[in-house]
């Protein structure tokens, strides 16, 4: 049976990851109410400008505006305590008491506390939560606003200034300073915004065309999970293939319950996620991790091209395939993003670019997006790989994205045709956000502002995105490998590797990468509640009644 939602009272973020709807330009606004009396009438006049989940016509808006809150946020909005305190313990900690599990510290510290344990942070998130104060540093509100580009290039439409100047001037003068826009970040220290913008590539007649890498090459963004409503029955036939849950080969893939991203709906255990009281608040609300990863590009590319020639030498193979088999290997699709799964060594890899016409400069972009748009890109699972000889047990989608692998019954080594994804679908979360930094593929460096403005979206923090960070990209237990971290976001330690598992009926060892430094550090975040729209009507009419 299909689950029908209120689309109108959700938030469209939660439904939508706007930059694979051409929307490849954002900024994020972190605001702080330095006036109490002026929380409410904010969040009044933001309410009737967010995009909601409503389904769109021919005609789309040019920007999207959504909002979320941080516990110090509904703290400062006036909220009951017996609704504050029935808040997740995750929520109410945020990310900053977390760090530590969360491999966010530098790694050069021993531990959260240590003096300068966060000094790779942004100012903005060094300052935030350090005091139990309702103000201080703290965030409480993040405010973000999609825009579309004027056709052709990377320019943002006019709109999203617009939009800029209304928040602006609201805070200053509607609201005469109570609300305070959050400066801080990184080396752009004075522009009251986080910026992000896609990847854009140029192309021959000299115009701008948005694409899907991020700053190290790889197409991202691929195996979003669909969950029951999200999308009309004739889409979500089509979109749930490799992106759902795995339940037999009877049944096949099916939509994820609709409550693991929603709160206020049966979730995947046949109940209903916790939530504070009263019900409606916090129904068809949802929470949101929000992570700025700085990527060290300088340093991946070396460490590849330091492995590949190793590779190379291993194995055999030309310098052009050693490259793009270890780049491969990290993460579990090549750059292009065609699973491993799929084509697990180069020459399959090349073989299935010539048979789809991904080679033809001239049919390529179409051919790219006539594989993804079908579900040829995701429909694969690992109970028949369990030996990692296609893609290696560690590799970065395996532990994102575990689909059958942890079946109880999987033996290591052995094929088990029969598995399901029934310990995985609880632990998958939304993603949402895009690269920050210059939208030139090529550029970028160790020191630059440059990485990914990661956002995840799921109801229940600790239980889905806190687990997968912290037990699948920090260590490799449940995937064979001992406690080596994820050979692409795991912080780098003393000793990381990451193997490439060998062919069991060949000849060849196991190839060991030795080069697997910290490529990806955190620049600071917290956790923010997205409200349904029914929630910021009752929080700006003051109305919130847990009894």
């Amino acid at each position: 049976m299909t689950e029908t939602l209120d689309l109108d009272d959700i938030q469209g973020n939660i439904v939508r990851a706007y930059g694979r709807y051409n929307y490849p330009v954002a900024r994020y606004f972190f605001l702080q109410f330095t006036d109490l009396s002026k929380a409410r009438p904010f969040v009044g006049a933001v309410r009737r400008k967010v995009t909601t989940a409503a389904r769109w016509t021919a005609e789309r808006p040019e920007t999207t505006l959504n909002i979320g809150f941080t516990f110090f946020g509904l703290w400062a909005l006036g909220l009951p305590t017996r609704l504050l305190q029935e808040l997740p313990d995750a929520f109410f900690a945020g990310i900053r008491a977390r760090a530590y599990a969360l491999g966010d510290r530098d790694p050069a510290a021993v531990a959260v506390g240590q003096e300068g344990w966060d000094k790779h942070w942004d100012t903005l998130w060094q300052e935030n939560r350090v005091d139990d104060s309702k103000t201080a540093g703290n965030v409480h509100v993040w405010i973000s606003i999609n825009a579309q580009v004027e056709p052709g290039t990377d320019t943002p439409v006019e709109k999203i200034e617009e939009e800029t100047e209304w928040l602006i001037d609201l805070c200053e003068r509607e609201l005469e300073g109570g609300v305070r826009i959050m400066t801080g970040h990184g080396s752009h220290a004075d522009i009251p915004f986080q910026a992000a913008t896609a990847l854009f590539e140029t192309l021959p007649d000299g115009t701008r065309r948005a694409t899907p890498k991020e700053h190290f090459g790889y197409t991202d963004g691929i195996s979003d999970p669909v969950f029951a409503g999200q999308y009309p029955p004739e889409i979500e036939r089509e979109r749930v293939i490799g992106r759902g849950k795995w339940m037999d080969p009877e049944t096949g893939w099916q939509p994820l319950a609709t409550g693991e991203f929603l709160l206020g709906h049966v979730d995947e255990s046949q109940a209903l996620p916790p939530t504070a009281p009263p019900p409606e608040f916090m129904r068809n609300g949802s929470f949101m991790v929000y992570r700025k990863l700085h990527q060290n590009v300088d340093a991946f590319r070396n460490a590849m091209d330091v492995e590949a020639e190793r590779y190379a030498a291993a194995t055999g193979v030309d310098a052009e395939a050693a490259r793009a088999t270890v780049a491969a290997k990290v993460v579990g699709r090549w750059k292009d993003g065609v699973p491993l799964a799929k084509a697990p060594d180069y020459a399959a890899w090349r073989a299935l670019a010539a048979e789809k016409g991904f080679d033809d400069p001239e049919t390529a972009r179409e051919a790219y997006q006539r594989y993804f748009r079908t579900a040829e890109a995701s429909d694969f699972r690992y109970g028949d790989d369990m030996d990692g000889a296609r893609c290696p047990l560690g590799a970065h989608l395996r532990r994102a994205n575990t689909r059958d692998q942890l079946d109880p019954d999987n033996q290591p080594g052995a094929k088990n045709p029969e598995a399901t994804s029934r310990l995985n679908k609880r632990r998958r979360i939304l993603r949402r956000g895009l690269p920050y930094g210059p939208s030139d593929p090529d550029a970028g460096s160790d020191d630059g502002e440059q990485g990914i403005i990661f956002m995840a979206i799921c109801a229940d923090i600790f239980r889905q995105f806190e687990f997968i960070q912290q037990q699948w990209m920090e260590y490799g237990l449940d995937f064979h490998t001992g406690n080596t971290p994820c050979p692409l976001i795991g912080r780098g330690a003393e000793g990381k590797i990451h193997v490439i598992q060998a062919d069991p009926e060949g000849a060849a060892p196991p190839f060991i990468m030795r080069e697997m430094k910290t490529f990806v550090e955190t620049r600071g975040g917290d956790y923010f509640f997205l409200p349904s729209m029914t929630a910021l009507r009752l929080i700006e009419m003051g109305v919130v009644d847990p009894t």
